[in-house]
């Protein structure tokens, strides 16, 4: 037997199936005339061979219609749906059940119709609404991950939502221009799915202002972009880095964001990098103060959230002390995968965690 054949023919059938839905999410009006089509010869099957064609076989193109219609084609397939079942029905023997499967056939057009009522807010419909989230989402990862270094350096991210969410209110942009490369870390308020949609926002705004404006003005820029949506009690603190990638000069800024950390790796020791900035948001020409220092080869910066360090039971200090341990294990494998381990290791499983290590690779 050739299982490669099997399994390509397999493919080439669900590549077909899958154009088909595709074809069909563009052309409504097909799609409604294939299920109404198929509801249609379903009944007359139904009452032609009533002990062979299962009166349910209606479900399914009504659960179709649900996935591929717009709103108002999909009322009209259910109608006609629960007016052929129940048709089907009545014409079948008197000792065969019947009301039974008429209140389910409009139970489940009533759950599909709502479904699809919700989802045309949106003013999409079936699935594409959910796609459209999908691909919201893969935005989002996708302007968080960092640009590629030049030899010597190495960075890594990670982002973890509360909940298991898909969305977080943590984001990070990033971009290199010349020999500096800028990172900024931005915690949304709110968390998970509730956070997103600002974050998303806000990720598409700061990483346009990122690398354009100068490093000074990347926060009073994003302060005034925030300003002028209006948001009443919403906010995001962020902290922001630029760093000379021939000499390790960097500068640390932060808008209402626990500090970097700084590893040095000739001491062994953790320092924190304090800047003084408020939220964003919230006042109209804030002033952000600049922590400046040097990475030198062996050297590490960790930009995080307070998801990292902060729990109800737990301050900041404490946190930032705990984490700086868990990285402490990591300095022998240069740090290597170290933001997924920090993650998982510190992130609090009530908020949305996420960080960014910024390495600068010993000599030899």
């Amino acid at each position: 037997m050739n299982t490669s054949g099997g399994l390509a023919e397999v493919r080439r059938i669900g590549r077909r199936v899958d154009a088909l839905v595709r074809r069909a999410r563009r052309s409504h009006q097909l799609a409604f005339a294939a299920l109404l089509l198929t509801t249609l010869v379903g009944s007359a099957f139904g009452l032609a061979w009533p002990s062979q064609v299962p009166a349910s076989l209606l479900v399914i193109p009504l659960l179709l219609g649900g996935l591929l219609l717009r709103f108002r084609q999909l009322v009209a397939l259910t109608l006609i749906t629960l007016a052929a079942g129940s048709y089907v029905i009545m014409s079948r023997p008197p000792e065969l059940p019947r009301t039974g499967f008429v209140l389910v056939l409009g139970i489940v057009g009533w759950i599909v119709i709502t479904s699809a009522k919700v989802r045309s807010r949106l003013g999409v419909p079936g699935t594409r609404g959910e796609s459209m989230l999908m691909e919201l989402r893969d935005t989002l990862t996708a302007q968080g991950e960092l640009p590629d270094l030049p030899p010597g350096w190495w960075a890594d991210s990670a982002i973890r939502s509360a909940g298991g969410a898909t969305f977080s209110g943590d984001f990070v942009v990033s971009t290199t221009r010349d020999d500096l490369l800028e990172v900024a870390l931005v915690d949304v308020s709110g968390k998970g799915i509730d956070a997103g949609t600002r974050a998303l926002l806000l990720s598409g705004a700061f990483g346009a202002l990122l690398g354009v404006v100068p490093v000074e003005e990347f926060l009073p820029s994003a302060n005034q972009y925030m300003r002028r949506q209006e948001w009443d009690d919403d906010f995001a603190t962020v902290v922001h880095v630029a760093v000379d990638l021939k000499t390790g000069d960097f500068g640390v800024r932060t808008a209402g964001h626990p500090p970097a950390i700084q590893f040095d790796a000739w001491s062994g020791r953790w320092q924190t990098r304090d800047t003084d900035g408020p939220l964003l948001g919230l006042m109209e020409t804030p002033e952000f103060e600049v922590n400046r220092g040097q990475l030198k080869p062996g050297d590490a910066l960790f930009l995080y959230s307070d998801g990292m360090v902060e729990t109800p039971r737990r301050d900041i200090g404490r946190g930032t002390d705990r984490l700086a341990g868990h990285a402490e294990r990591l300095v022998a494998q240069g740090f290597q995968g170290g933001a997924d381990e920090l993650v998982d290791a510190a992130g609090g499983p009530g908020d949305d965690s996420a960080i960014v290590i910024i390495h600068r690779k010993p000599h030899g």
